[in-house]
């Protein structure tokens, strides 16, 4: 069976997984897991792609990311091409590094964004190279420790994460370290690191339970949420490759609205892009939704992304605006 083409469409949250092929490692010592790390970041700030979670392994590696406006196969090219003849050269070595393409599940936001946080900020502690939560608190290898402050690291999106947690930054670090360490005793979490019916419900026993009331439920083996967010995802991705010669051009005239509508508004644009939800800011997000994706063509996941919200509260402002204008 031929692979899906990937989701791509800018602003979507991904969970992206790297493998070194044949389970061979894909750091040596300090010195690669520095490189891996700085070009991960480096290349982040230079597209536009923000990266929440990561944490690098000796075989693998787990990132959460939001694609920037080139689209995450670019990001993705660049970063482990780059690596990977890094790590050759230093080694000696020929051939692939990493096995097949990499790995990425479009994500629902809402739903599973302080999971995967936690899961893959955890993965130095599953796999007993970091004894505790107080080791992990300043473990280099891993975003958590830069999440809270321990460790320095300018392209990591901290302050997106922290929201989450609460409004003022001691507590929200705080409520956020509570939250990581109450997963520890989870373990690993299958449901977690692919998409498909069976991970998006829970597990195989809602599944039949769905089955037996004769609930049908739309999923894709691309993407980990709800049924209505795979369908929205699906019928994005193909809008998104009709208009993808327009794309760029309608871009650049919604990133110039969005600035004149903050102006006329009296919002600081750096409040919208962060998340704010005093309620002028709200009431020009809502408005800014409508145009961006209504009149720009412009998909749900980059209109979120431009307005610092997830892709699902873009739809839900969309629903609730046309059920007023009805």
């Amino acid at each position: 069976m031929p692979r899906q083409a990937r989701l791509d469409a800018p602003g979507t949250l991904h969970h992206v997984i790297i493998r070194g092929i044949e389970q061979r490692q894909i750091v040596d010592d300090d010195e690669d897991r520095r490189n891996f790390v700085d070009r991960m970041g480096s290349l982040g700030l230079q597209t536009d792609t923000a990266i929440y979670a990561w944490a690098l392994m000796s075989n693998h590696a787990h990132i959460l990311l939001r694609s920037g406006a080139p689209g995450l196969s670019k990001y993705m090219k660049r970063f482990l091409t780059g690596y990977a003849v890094f790590y050759n050269r230093r080694h000696r070595r020929h051939g692939h590094l990493f096995q097949n393409r990499f790995k990425s599940i479009a994500v629902e936001e809402d739903s599973y964004f302080q999971e995967l946080v936690r899961y893959i900020h955890l993965n130095p502690i599953r796999a007993r190279m970091v004894e505790s939560i107080t080791k992990l608190d300043r473990y280099r290898w891993c975003g958590h420790s830069a999440v809270l402050g321990r460790l320095k690291n300018d392209w990591q999106d901290k302050e997106y994460v922290l929201k989450w947690f609460g409004e003022k930054t001691g507590e929200a670090k705080r409520a956020y370290r509570r939250f990581v360490k109450n997963g520890i005793e989870q373990g690993h979490r299958s449901d977690l690191i692919g998409g498909g019916l069976i991970r998006s419900q829970g597990g195989w026993t809602a599944v039949k339970d769905m089955n037996r009331q004769g609930v049908r439920e739309k999923s894709d083996e691309r993407i980990l949420g709800s049924g209505e967010f795979v369908q929205q995802l699906i019928q994005q991705a193909d809008e998104e490759r009709k208009k993808q010669f327009h794309g760029t051009e309608n871009m650049k005239i919604a990133i110039q609205h969005i600035k004149r509508e903050c102006e006329d508004g009296g919002v600081d644009i750096k409040a919208l892009k962060a998340g704010s939800r005093r309620r002028k800011t709200s009431k020009v997000r809502a408005r800014l939704i409508e145009k961006l994706v209504e009149e720009f063509g412009i998909s749900l996941a980059e209109a979120g992304r431009q307005l610092g919200v997830s892709s699902s509260a873009v739809a839900k402002v969309l629903s609730r605006r046309n059920i007023k204008h009805c």
